[in-house]
Order: C-alpha cells, then sequence, then structure tokens
C-alpha cells in the first residue's frame, strides 16, 4: 500500500518531483530500449528494416540526450535525480544498445561476447565514477569542467560504423575483416572498436573539456 505524505500517496509527490528534462532522459532510455528490441528482431529474421530502425533510435537517444541537458540548464532543474536518470538512461541507449547492435551485427562468437560484455561493463564503470566524483570536478558555478575519459555517448560512432557495414550488406559472415579463430572461440576484428571505445571511456589520464 502507497504511504501517504500530507494527504497524497507518496508516488504522486515523486511524479511531481519529475522536470522537463527528466521527461527527455526518459525519451533517450525509451529509443535505447526499443533499439534493442530492433536488433533482436534482425538477429532473428535479418531483415535491414529493423537495423537500420535500431541505429536511427539510438542517434535520436543521443539528440534526446543533448536536448536534456540544454533543458537542465535553461530551466535550471538540476538534480540528483536527473544525474541519476541520465545515467542509467545512457547504460541502455550508449552502452547496451550498441552491443546488442554490434552482437546482431554478427559479433557472435565466444571472444566478441568477452568484448561487447567487456565495453558494457566500461561504459557502467565510467558512469558511476562520474556520478561520485562530478562534485569533485565542479568549477564554483556548479558546472563540471571536463571528462574523465570518453563520454559514454561516443559509443554513437560505433553504431554508425555498423549501419554503414549494413548498408554495404556487410553483416554476418560478411563483416569487414573477416573472423580469426583463437583458440576456443572465434573473434571478429570489427569487435576491437568496441574494445577501444570501452577502454577510451575509463581512461583517467584522458581529459576532454566539457562544453
Amino acid at each position: 500500500m502507497a504511504r501517504v505524505t500530507a494527504g497524497r500517496p507518496r508516488h504522486f509527490s515523486m511524479i511531481r518531483g519529475f522536470h522537463l528534462a527528466d521527461f527527455l532522459t526518459l525519451a533517450n532510455a525509451g529509443c535505447g530500449t526499443a533499439a534493442i528490441f530492433c536488433a533482436a528482431i534482425f538477429a532473428a529474421d535479418r531483415s535491414p528494416g529493423h537495423f537500420e530502425a535500431a541505429a536511427a533510435l539510438i542517434l535520436a537517444a543521443l539528440v534526446f540526450d543533448v536536448l536534456d541537458g540544454r533543458v537542465a540548464r535553461w530551466r535550471q532543474n538540476h538534480s540528483a535525480l536527473g544525474r541519476e536518470l541520465d545515467s542509467l538512461s545512457d547504460v541502455i541507449s550508449f552502452g547496451v544498445a550498441p552491443a546488442a547492435l554490434g552482437f546482431a551485427a554478427g559479433m557472435n562468437g565466444a571472444w566478441d561476447w568477452v568484448v561487447l560484455i567487456y565495453f558494457v561493463c566500461c561504459g557502467v564503470s565510467r558512469l558511476a565514477r562520474y556520478n561520485v566524483t562530478a562534485a569533485g570536478m565542479s568549477d564554483d558555478s556548479g558546472k563540471v569542467g571536463y571528462f574523465e575519459g570518453t563520454p559514454i555517448p561516443t559509443s554513437v560512432v560505433l553504431v554508425l560504423v555498423l549501419a554503414y557495414a549494413a548498408s554495404q550488406k556487410a553483416t554476418g559472415a560478411a563483416l569487414p575483416g573477416g573472423v580469426w579463430t583463437l583458440g576456443p572461440g572465434q573473434l571478429h576484428p570489427l569487435a576491437l572498436l568496441f574494445a577501444l571505445s570501452g577502454t577510451l571511456m575509463i581512461s583517467k589520464t584522458l581529459r576532454i573539456p566539457k562544453l
């Protein structure tokens, strides 16, 4: 049973705590989730339209990710809730969704699994580190001046690479770079781009100015 606060159920007060920027953040998460669904459908029936839709949805998530930050600054609605929503949404849209798209594109060898899981874990770690260190990196106005490691939305570059490969019908066995057999498993060299992206995200020496 919902607890009542000041005559209203507790969940009502939570809804009232959401701002316009938070709904844009949720739109980001929604696009990322839909992209994962489209990637799963493509993996099952190889319909090009679903691969294209997955890539487009991840790009749409990026648009919402940019907009929520701009709206939050415009309306001065920065909050701990908004920061957590943003991180959780980014994990879905720019971590899990690109990995799912890579898997659907044909990166499904045993070593591909290791690389894709590593990529997602790097994204989660990068966002968690940012959340706990943001206060210490902020200037007097509360704005964070730089990122440690590349921001997780940079994974859209991987999505664009995969989308181009799909447009050339280079998915599955035709993935660029072919496939290597390494011991008990297989690795598609293209998957190493995910390993590079993940490693750059968790780098502590790479500092990128935040615009």
